[in-house]
């Protein structure tokens, strides 16, 4: 019997493999405007799809945090990767943090885009109802994206975004998974961690914001930095995709260098 297998591209050869994950919204084309400019000589990235998106998009599961970071595990092990970083977006961020407790001796750095902290994100009232009905709610899907991207963004934009997120998500799999990276709380089992963690804040999101990033990651990783992206919401990748990929290969990159980072460098971009 063979375990299941992350669906998944590499790009590049580089000696540092990091992994991608994609947040709630989308499967691994989230990461498509950055990929022109990814840094191919110094780094391999492989960009996956978890369960119940993209071409894992009918494949059952837990749809759970927990669940991601061993199915990452077992990929680095197919691929041959002993050591690698991890960078989450959003949902895909809590993965990176999960990863802080199932195989921290694997990890060389991860980089949260927009995370969502491990301690959860607890909604309740109509904010909880707006989340779960966007299940099977295009309305509420594109009310989301609209409001942690700052209310700023083209009406077109909005509508190409909730149309790739209806399309490359499983309904099930999408309501399963909010009720993982909203309410699972592994705070206490990543707390104190010395993989060194960048968090990447849009200072347009008002969810997770740069304010919520210093009271979790900079408070539980000692060897945590924050990077704040001026003209960004949630969606750093669609946002400003350049700016992003400066700020988390830069902090790759000091993995050769051996440069520790202090416990809070608010970045701007």
């Amino acid at each position: 019997m063979t375990s299941f297998v992350l669906p998944h591209e590499v790009h590049g050869d580089g000696a540092h493999k990091v992994f991608a994950v994609h947040g709630w919204f989308a499967d691994r084309s989230a990461y498509t405007p950055v990929l022109p400019d990814l840094d191919r000589t110094s780094f391999s990235y492989a960009l996956v799809d978890l369960r119940g998106y993209g071409e894992a998009r009918d494949v059952t599961g837990a749809y759970t945090t927990a669940e991601a970071a061993v199915d990452l595990v077992e990929l680095a092990d197919r691929l041959g990767w002993r050591r690698f970083s991890v960078i989450g977006h959003s949902m895909g961020g809590a993965v990176a943090q999960r990863l802080l407790a199932v195989a921290p001796e694997r990890l060389r750095r991860i980089v949260g885009v927009s995370p969502v902290p491990a301690s959860g994100l607890p909604l309740a009232g109509e904010q909880a109802a707006l989340f779960a009905e966007a299940a099977h709610r295009a309305e509420n899907r594109r009310a989301i994206i609209d409001f942690t991207t700052g209310g700023e963004r083209p009406a077109a934009w909005l509508d190409r975004m909730v149309a790739r997120s209806l399309e490359r998500s499983d309904a099930k799999a999408f309501r399963a998974w909010l009720d993982s990276w909203s309410g699972d709380d592994f705070s206490a089992e990543v707390t104190g961690s010395q993989v060194p963690a960048l968090a990447v804040a849009g200072a347009l999101d008002p969810a997770l914001s740069p304010e919520v990033m210093r009271r979790t990651w900079l408070s539980w990783y000692p060897r945590a930095r924050l990077a704040v992206l001026s003209r960004a919401g949630h969606c750093a990748m669609d946002e400003t995709p350049l700016e992003l990929v400066r700020v988390a290969e830069d902090f790759l990159r000091a993995d050769e260098a051996g440069e520790t980072p202090g416990a809070e460098r608010d970045g701007r971009a």
